[in-house]
């Protein structure tokens, strides 16, 4: 027969709350307590899962000499020892979509080369409408006739993984500089952590 406690604390033997619940807020332990659960914590009935959930990252695998958005030549890195976390970003013609919701962290790294005079500018651009895409970050480097190297990043919330996407982008390269690109290394690279829920 099926029995039913109806309390609203519940306290050890020296008084001390164990459970609580007040206002449709249940309280487990107190401050300074240490709660042991055995077994699967749960949300809804889902296993909760702590730590970083996706983690991926893609480069460049050749050469890109003009302006505009990086819409070809990407892969997902393919090392033996790259370690990616879930399911991963999906591509298509250059437009990162997320695998699901939550706080990203964007990382755009790139090595070029710079002809004199010129300065080369690479950006993330986001979209929350999947339509028009904005400037989330941008930085740039001048040189002449040497390498270089540069890295911009935006902290980005996917609240919706149907309207909220990245692209990548490149701007003021003049003929003669390049961003470099490798399908052996990251030469420019692009890497994608979420870092929590939204």
């Amino acid at each position: 027969m099926a029995s039913i406690l109806k309390v609203d604390t519940i306290q050890d033997q020296s008084g001390n709350n164990i459970i609580n619940e007040n206002a449709d807020t249940i309280t487990i332990g107190a401050s300074g307590d240490t709660v042991n659960v055995v077994g699967t914590l749960q949300n809804n009935g889902s296993g909760l899962v702590s730590g970083i959930t996706e983690a991926d990252q893609w480069r460049l695998t050749a050469d890109k000499t003009s302006n505009g958005d990086f819409t070809s030549n990407l892969e997902r890195v393919d090392e033996t020892s790259f370690g990616g976390i879930g399911t991963g970003m999906t591509e298509s013609s250059g437009i990162f979509s997320f695998p699901q919701t939550g706080i990203y962290l964007i990382r755009f790294n790139s090595m070029g080369y710079a002809i004199p005079s010129d300065n080369v500018y690479i950006s993330i651009l986001v979209t929350t409408n999947n339509s028009t895409y904005n400037e989330f970050s941008l930085t740039g480097e001048g040189a002449s006739n040497t390498q270089f190297t540069c890295s911009t990043e935006a902290m980005v919330d996917v609240t919706d993984i149907s309207n909220v996407k990245v692209k990548f982008n490149v701007s003021s390269i003049n003929a003669g500089s390049s961003i470099a690109g490798n399908t052996n290394s990251n030469y420019t690279s692009f890497t994608f952590i979420r870092l929590g829920d939204t």
